[in-house]
């Protein structure tokens, strides 16, 4: 793992480079011997953790890093969307999950639709209540 970030922000020959030190993220000085890293971060405290930097476009850095399960890792991606509703913030997929509602049907009400984050997120959907047969 401590490889693969060094080299994905400073080895323009590494696949990811482009989205890493190709975009300026880089690995602070201290964590380019692999010593310092462990020093800092410690072990992997569990499987499935890998390291996440809390500021997308921030470095790798003590301060800027900290292990993260792969969901926490995609709710912080640069192309996550977050709506806010009452000045409560949460991903697209978040809002999805609380509200019952598909997540295609969410970003359609937001992206394909434009309608207001209220609207999308106070809208029930269409259909049949939950739980009753529809007749056919």
């Amino acid at each position: 793992m401590w490889r693969s970030v060094v080299a994905r922000c400073t080895k323009p020959t590494d696949r990811r480079f482009k989205n890493y030190g190709g975009r300026g993220i880089t690995v602070c000085d201290r964590w380019l011997k692999f010593e310092n890293f462990l020093a800092d971060m410690g072990q992997r405290p569990a499987p499935g953790l890998s390291v996440e930097r809390k500021n997308n476009d921030g470095p790798y850095s003590p301060e800027n890093c900290v292990w993260a399960t792969a969901a926490e890792q995609v709710a912080n991606r640069r192309n996550t969307h977050r709506l806010t509703l009452n000045g409560v913030t949460k991903t697209l997929a978040e809002w999805a999950r609380e509200i019952g509602l598909p997540w295609r049907t969410l970003h359609g009400r937001i992206f394909d639709y434009h309608w207001t984050v209220e609207r999308a997120l106070t809208t029930p959907a269409r259909g049949w209540p939950p739980g009753k047969p529809r007749r056919c």
